[in-house]
Formats: C-alpha cells, sequence, structure tokens
C-alpha cells in the first residue's frame, strides 16, 4: 500500500491502530470508519477529495490493513466500538462529522449509542445495522476457523481474493484487489482474516437496533443498489428507522461504492454535509 501511507500510530486497548490527518487542519474534522474486510485503503479518492471542506481522520482499525494483528486479539464489534470512541477522544474531537461503511457503520453506532461518542452528523455507507446479517461462509467460518486458518498459502489467497470481489456492482480493478488481499495474506495476515470472522457477531448489532430511533444527528443513508452483500432495501429499512434520515441510492454501485462511484458517493457525502451546521 505504498500510495496510501498511515504514519501516526496510536496503542489501543486492542492493539497499535495506524492512522493519517489529511487536508486543512482548521477544516471541519471527519473521520472515515472502513469495513470487514478491508481497510482506510478503500477510502483513499474519497477522503482526498473531501479534504478541501475538511480535515480529514483516517484509520485501520485494529486487526485490519496496516494495524497490528496478533493472536487473541479482541476484534469484535464491542472492542472496535471501544476503541473508536479511544481514538475520538486522543484525536481531541468533540464532535466530529463521521462516514462509517459497512462494519465500520456498527463501529460507529456502538460508539455512539453505547459510550456516548459525539457527533456533528453521520453518514452510513452499505453499513452492518439491521439482522439478519453474515453469510453462509461467515457462518461455515465461525464453525471450523482453526481449520481455515490451516489452508495452504495459495488456496487462501484465492480464496480471500474471491471472497472480496464477490461485492457486487462493476467489479474491482485487479490492482486494487489485490491491494485489498494483500493485508490478510502471510504469517500474520491469513490467522487475521479468519479471527475477524469468527468474531462477527450480530448480537453486537441486535444490542442496540432498538436505540436507531433515538439517534439525534443530521443522518445520510447511502447505499449501492448493486450490492451483493446486504439487499438495498435493507437501506430502505434502514433509513425509515433513524428519525430524518436523508437516503441516498446509488446507481451501478456494488458493496463497495468507494471503489465503484467514488465521484457519485462523493458528491452525495459533500451536499449533505454541507447542509450540516
Amino acid at each position: 500500500m505504498s500510495a496510501w501511507q498511515l504514519p501516526e500510530s496510536y496503542r489501543s486497548g486492542s492493539g497499535t491502530v495506524r492512522w493519517n490527518r489529511l487536508g486543512d487542519p482548521d477544516g471541519r474534522p471527519l473521520v472515515l470508519l472502513h469495513g470487514t474486510p478491508f481497510s482506510s485503503y478503500v477510502w483513499r479518492a474519497v477522503a482526498r477529495s473531501l479534504t478541501r471542506d475538511h480535515q480529514v481522520f483516517v484509520w485501520d482499525m485494529p486487526g485490519y490493513g496496516l494495524s497490528e494483528k496478533f493472536p487473541g486479539q479482541d476484534v469484535s464489534l464491542a472492542a472496535q466500538g471501544r476503541v473508536f470512541t479511544e481514538l475520538l477522544d486522543h484525536w481531541g474531537l468533540a464532535e466530529p462529522l463521521v462516514v462509517a461503511h459497512d462494519f465500520g457503520g456498527a463501529v460507529a453506532l456502538r460508539a455512539h449509542l453505547l459510550h456516548d461518542a459525539r457527533y456533528r452528523a453521520l453518514a452510513l455507507v452499505d453499513p452492518v445495522a439491521l439482522a439478519p446479517w453474515g453469510s453462509p461462509f461467515f457462518r461455515l467460518v465461525r464453525e471450523h476457523a482453526e481449520v481455515f486458518e490451516r489452508l495452504p498459502p495459495a488456496l487462501h489467497g484465492a480464496l480471500v481474493r474471491e471472497y472480496v470481489g464477490s461485492t457486487g456492482g462493476p467489479g474491482l480493478h485487479p490492482a486494487v484487489l489485490d491491494q485489498l488481499v494483500r493485508p490478510w495474506l502471510g504469517e500474520s495476515g491469513q490467522p487475521a482474516f479468519y479471527r475477524q470472522i469468527a468474531q462477527a457477531d450480530q448480537r453486537y448489532t441486535d444490542e442496540i437496533q432498538d436505540r436507531y430511533t433515538r439517534i439525534g444527528v443530521p443522518t445520510l443513508v447511502c447505499w449501492g443498489e448493486d450490492d451483493a452483500w446486504i439487499p438495498v432495501a435493507k437501506g430502505r429499512e434502514l433509513a425509515a428507522a433513524v428519525p430524518g434520515a436523508r437516503w441516498e441510492p446509488i446507481a451501478q454501485a456494488g458493496h463497495l461504492v468507494q471503489e465503484d462511484a467514488p465521484a457519485e458517493l462523493t458528491a452525495a457525502l459533500l451536499g449533505f454535509l454541507r447542509d450540516v451546521p
């Protein structure tokens, strides 16, 4: 990931987090959260566009991307929600704008609803938020994580590549797919890939789902209409559950809207954020 650097580090309760700050230090602070099995790399184009008006914070969650990975690491939604709350305090951000994708959506929601993290506004992009979720593949890995960790490296690499490439939409450029797969390879990456799936438990969103009606900050729900992982109907359901939420479907985009339609997503985010006082 030579073109995408996270030079800063923070020692969290779940391991060292790598992060970076982009843009004007005097701009309105905005934090981007990635999903699983991805990293902040998916935000690179959108993040750079947002720096015109914002001070943008990007980070890789513990167990993901360039951040620390180790045996026995807690990378659950519960842990990530706590880490995000810690990070906001570390950065000195009292009320940032927050944009969160996939698993990161659940992290941002847990931090806000359970740990009192305060946001000026919240934009959710194809988030993991409503039951039921978790594919048959997730369930299989949870039941046999130790077996999958012992797959031959070449077979594991092919499996991860196929999985990451199955998000729907027009498909990923091979070079981008290579970058998304790379953190999950090797001695630390392979077990980390199965560790994060094994700890992905719907109970962490069940704990907060009935609280979405209490969200009082301006909220945007964006969704790729061709999302092959979480149906667009879930997006409409979530937007209806959050009081006053703005609904923004994005055509010809799968689950990784940042890769499939970065210009359209950036336009939707900027249009929403410019209306936030």
